[in-house]
């Protein structure tokens, strides 16, 4: 019999980009973003994966995640997965330590793809070849000029058919700003292009219904967290009132705040990020939460992470080109994939999630 593979080696990097000028949305601002990079081998081969999350991730993934796969077989990532999940029991899933797990699980998916060959999104099994993206940025900080020319690149050079900016600036105390901005990126983008928006829970409950039927003279069809996604009554009562697709769940960190999410009837598209939900193995399995109660779902940034498992599911609405990661994820790898005319491709020739880091690009932004 042949020796199967196994979990050899866990190496943790993290690195900081800055931004390229000051970015907030409705309630939070900030100059950089760090990125947990998780390299996985077994034999000669290498798996990768990554999470953007605080630097506290390393020491997570360094010490209990890494001890508990560690000599495990690599073909087995749901049994890795378990593995992470049960040894954490009493660090608590959300947040950091659900972010660590979702590196270290697209990096055993990347893994397990280069020893057999098979490109992710294969593995899966593909219902998409092509996956359609949105425009994400729009950031509250941005004058009209860098407002303009985000969305010209956005459906003139890329020819994206629909873009996503930020509004609830300043906790929803500046709505007349917001309302200018909407109008000014309808006349931006023209009559076709689909236009979203996101408040990132910066409105109360009616204020965002007051909002809402006000900037559907622009034609929005999507209000991303008008409310906070943790106020699942209150977006139902949004979702209620406007005819416009309410959306939220970019913060969940498990199966079970999706199953509640969607038993409230809270939002008409689920946002899932492979980042943070536990990874390609946790996404998969709330896109079929999602399924069974007829709704969509909507990959949060990290595009190119996103690509693979994406493609995979039945039920998918789109994936969010987000400013911030497209610069990191073309700067430090190889393979990272294209947006024109509105769709990524996962390339079926390359094996795993068909991306490898440029470490001398990459090496200036290491920190640690």
């Amino acid at each position: 019999m042949r020796e199967e593979p196994t979990i050899d080696q866990v190496v943790v990097k993290t690195y900081t980009f800055p931004t390229d000028q000051p970015e907030a949305d409705g309630t939070l601002a900030w100059s950089d973003t760090t990125m947990i990079l998780v390299e996985i081998r077994s034999g000669a081969h290498w798996g990768i994966g990554y999470t953007y999350a605080g630097a506290a991730c390393k020491t997570l993934i360094d010490g209990v995640l890494a001890g508990a796969i560690s000599g495990r077989p690599v073909m087995d990532v749901n049994g890795a997965w378990e593995a992470m999940v049960r040894q954490i029991r009493n660090l608590g899933r959300p947040g950091v330590v659900s972010c660590a797990i979702s590196a270290v699980d697209t990096a055993l998916w990347d893994l397990k793809g280069k020893l057999l060959d098979t490109p992710v999104c294969r593995l899966l099994g593909v219902v998409h070849p092509d996956v359609p993206v949105y425009g994400s940025g729009g950031f509250t900080t941005y004058d009209e000029r860098a407002t303009r020319e985000q969305l010209a690149q956005w459906v003139g050079e890329w020819q994206l058919p629909r873009v996503k900016i930020k509004i609830g600036q300043s906790w929803g105390n500046d709505v007349a700003r917001d309302l200018s901005r909407i109008a000014l990126c309808r006349e931006v983008i023209g009559p076709d292009v689909e236009l979203f928006v996101d408040a990132n829970g910066g409105y109360t409950r009616k204020q965002a219904i007051r909002v809402g039927e006000q900037m559907a003279q622009c034609d929005v069809r999507w209000f991303e967290e008008p409310v906070s996604s943790d106020d699942l009554v209150g977006l139902k009562e949004v979702r209620d009132q406007l005819l416009v697709d309410v959306t939220a769940g970019e913060y969940g960190f498990d199966l079970v705040y999706f199953a509640r999410m969607v038993a409230a009837q809270a939002v008409d598209c689920l946002q899932v990020d492979v980042t943070r939900c536990g990874g390609i193995t946790e996404w998969v399995r709330v896109a079929a939460v999602a399924a069974a109660a007829g709704l969509s779902v909507s990959g949060h940034c990290a595009p190119n992470l996103h690509a693979h498992v994406a493609a995979s599911v039945p039920n998918l609405a789109h994936l969010e080109y987000f400013h911030d990661h497209v610069r990191i994820e073309d700067l430090v790898f190889a393979g990272a994939l294209s947006p024109q005319g509105g769709a990524m491709h996962p390339d079926q020739e390359k094996p795993g999630l068909g991306l490898e880091l440029k470490e001398s690009d990459a090496q200036p932004y290491r920190v640690g």
